[in-house]
């Protein structure tokens, strides 16, 4: 929960999103129906059974999971966060051991006696691994940050529980806050997530505060992917900016359509004319050079007054940066937020600063 720089390493992020859930074949899927109202509600006083609501119908967990499998590209962080450590992981950015990036590593360690460094599911283009995901005896398999397919979800049933994406969302569109709460859900951890949650967003409420200028700038969050692709109100990096009191450009969601993201095309680079815009690059120096070699972005406002935001892709803070967990935020925040009130300062001569790290 991209394209021609680096050669694949953006391309693979993006195309992880896109073509990790590709169709497997369907069977049966015990511990879910295709009503959400259908399960009975868990009993007064108990965390379990408990039905959590998704995409395509509901799940019932009649008690607490031990062999946890995220299949979500980000649930792995909400799950450490409730003091689980999975037995399986799926792999999306970083390459980091067990699929657990360094502002969660702590909270790997010592969680659960005799917890093991997770296995990880890496990606290969053809869907989650059904056969190496059997094999781990999962009890709950989670995938809220992510993109089965009807017939995905209904195979991996077969195995454990699955707890899918929420259909109010766009796949991949599930908000962290939202994230957290379902998984808390499914953990047995409700109150737990709601104060995980609740810190984080007043972390994000103080940086709005002590910057007063973010409420009346505009922002867009952008990578040069095949062109430019930019990121929609429903993708939570986006959300991030909006969180910080940002605006997005009006006509954004209708460029885009029904996605987390686009390409846009050259007519409609005025979307990327914004007080501030954050670019999501392989290499800042150069591709800060390419864009500015394109006549009609280096002819912005954005561009011509110093007001970009070059976060570099594969260091560990571009990875928090898609990330957006509730783990990932504070350590993005603490560097992300420097960078784009010098981005809203009003002065052109200021120099947005590299991050912290």
């Amino acid at each position: 929960m991209l394209g021609s720089l680096r050669g694949t390493r953006l391309a693979a992020a993006l195309a992880s999103v896109l073509m990790l859930f590709s169709t497997v074949a369907a069977c049966g899927s015990p511990g879910s129906t295709d009503d959400a109202g259908s399960a009975k509600p868990a009993a007064p006083g108990k965390a379990w059974p408990v039905t959590i609501a998704h995409k395509y119908g509901s799940t019932t967990i009649t008690s607490e999971p031990r062999r946890i499998v995220t299949v979500g590209l980000t649930d792995q962080d909400a799950v450490l966060a409730l003091g689980k450590v999975p037995v399986g992981t799926t792999e999306w950015l970083g390459g980091y051991k067990g699929a657990i990036g360094p502002w969660a590593a702590g909270k790997a360690a010592g969680k659960a006696a005799g917890a093991t460094t997770p296995t990880v599911l890496k990606d290969t283009g053809t869907g989650p691994r059904t056969e190496k995901i059997a094999a781990l005896r999962p009890d709950l398999i989670l995938a809220v940050y992510g993109g089965l397919t009807k017939a995905q979800y209904t195979t991996l049933s077969k195995f454990a529980p699955v707890v899918a994406q929420p259909k109010e969302y766009n796949d991949f569109g599930v908000p962290w806050q939202k994230q957290t709460e379902i998984i808390g859900k499914a953990l047995g951890q409700e109150s737990k997530a709601e104060s995980l949650v609740s810190g984080v967003e007043a972390d994000i409420k103080a940086a709005a505060a002590k910057n007063p200028a973010f409420a009346k700038s505009t922002a867009v969050m952008a990578t040069p992917y095949e062109g430019i692709f930019v990121f929609g109100s429903q993708d939570p990096r986006s959300r991030l900016l909006t969180g910080l009191g940002f605006t997005l450009p009006a006509d954004l969601d209708k460029v885009i359509g029904d996605e987390f993201g686009a390409n846009i095309s050259k007519e409609r680079t005025d979307l990327l004319d914004t007080d501030a815009i954050v670019w999501i690059v392989s290499d800042t120096a150069e591709d800060e050079a390419k864009l500015h070699k394109d006549a009609l972005y280096a002819d912005l406002k954005v561009a011509r007054q110093n007001r970009e935001v070059y976060i570099k892709e594969t260091s560990d803070y571009g990875n928090a940066v898609s990330f957006v967990s509730v783990l990932s935020l504070p350590y993005m925040l603490d560097r992300l937020v420097p960078q784009l009130a010098a981005a809203v300062d009003g002065d052109p001569a200021t120099k947005v600063p590299a991050p912290a790290d």
